[in-house]
């Protein structure tokens, strides 16, 4: 049985995940405004993800939050290049050189069943693959005018279908869609 491919992201309202630089000052001021005890859903969603698959500059992103915040959910980081992972970092946090077809094929086998993909450039791949089977998007009220993309050239159009939308009291908008491909590579 394959994996489910799912995106779990916020952008700004002109779909940007991160400025250009990768800041995301515009994101920390938006979450400073959600209420205690709300995550829009995202302890739910990494209850149910078997392994995230993220980019490198995801993950050197991520490194400057401070403490590890995955747990103990196996994280596969995509480069090209060789990654030497700090002492500190969990053993199930592992590198992969492979194309997002040779790893959703690899992941499945082994037994994933759903996997959170991650980064702006790691979903474009795994889209552009025909790989993503849900997207799960939070847009926070906010224009930053330039940035890192969502979504980048695609070879096709890609249809989707709304499965629903969540209106959240702090003004996040959240929208989930299936992708209404039906074939796998």
């Amino acid at each position: 049985m394959s994996a489910r491919a799912c995106v779990f992201i916020a952008t700004s309202l002109d779909q940007f995940i991160a400025r250009s630089d990768g800041n995301l000052d515009w994101l920390d001021e938006a979450n400073a405004l959600v209420p205690p005890g709300e995550d829009c859903g995202y302890a739910e969603f990494m209850k149910s993800v078997d392994v995230l698959v993220m980019g490198r500059n995801t993950y050197e992103k991520v490194r400057t939050f401070g403490a590890w915040p995955y747990g103990e959910t196996p994280v596969v980081v995509l480069s090209r290049n060789p990654i030497e992972f700090p002492d500190e970092m969990p053993a199930w946090v592992t590198h992969s050189a492979e194309t997002p077809v040779e790893l959703h094929r690899r992941l499945s086998k082994e037994g994933a069943q759903k996997l959170y993909i991650d980064g702006g450039l790691t979903i474009q791949r795994f889209l552009r693959a025909g790989l993503i089977d849900e997207l799960v998007i939070t847009v926070i009220p906010v224009l930053i005018g330039d940035g890192i993309p969502l979504f980048g050239s695609l070879p096709s159009d890609i249809r989707l279908t709304h499965r629903n939308t969540k209106a959240f009291d702090c003004g996040f908008v959240q929208s989930t869609y299936r992708v209404d491909s039906t074939e796998r590579p």
